[in-house]
């Protein structure tokens, strides 16, 4: 298997966690990046696992879903009303835990499905990480 990455960053992310006891509860933002692996028993002509020129699809997906965007819970009732109050101030992604283990897993399902998808099953998903600052990240694999 060869394995390659790409790397998304300073992506302006807000996110909330309601459960957290501290000030994380409160919305704050992060300049974000992602790091996605790939994969691939047998590299294409190029000698590439993926062409990183070829993947607008995964950076158009990220301006779309949560460049400016603010990641809440799922059940975040304060959300939820925040929505309501004012849909023009708000860019909602929400999930079901708005953490860097949270999205890491997300990206994780939304990329391995469209990047399986533009190969052919040639290519797929080995890891994602996801770093809300340069001190902190988390990565989901499976």
């Amino acid at each position: 298997m060869t394995t390659c990455k790409k790397v998304y960053s300073e992506i302006p992310i807000a996110h909330r966690q309601h459960l957290h006891d501290g000030h994380c509860s409160f919305v704050h933002g992060h300049n974000w990046s992602i790091a996605v692996e790939f994969s691939c028993e047998s590299t294409d002509e190029n000698g590439f696992v993926v062409d990183f020129g070829k993947l607008g699809f995964l950076k158009d997906w990220i301006s779309e879903n949560l460049d400016h965007a603010c990641l809440f819970a799922e059940e975040d009732g304060t959300a939820r009303a925040l929505m309501e109050a004012a849909p023009e101030a708000w860019k909602p992604y929400f999930i079901d835990r708005p953490s860097c283990e949270g999205l890491a897993k997300r990206i994780y399902e939304v990329f391995g499905r469209l990047v399986s998808e533009k190969t052919g099953g040639r290519v797929g998903v080995v890891s994602v990480e996801v770093r809300e600052d340069s001190k902190n990240s988390a990565r989901y694999s499976e």
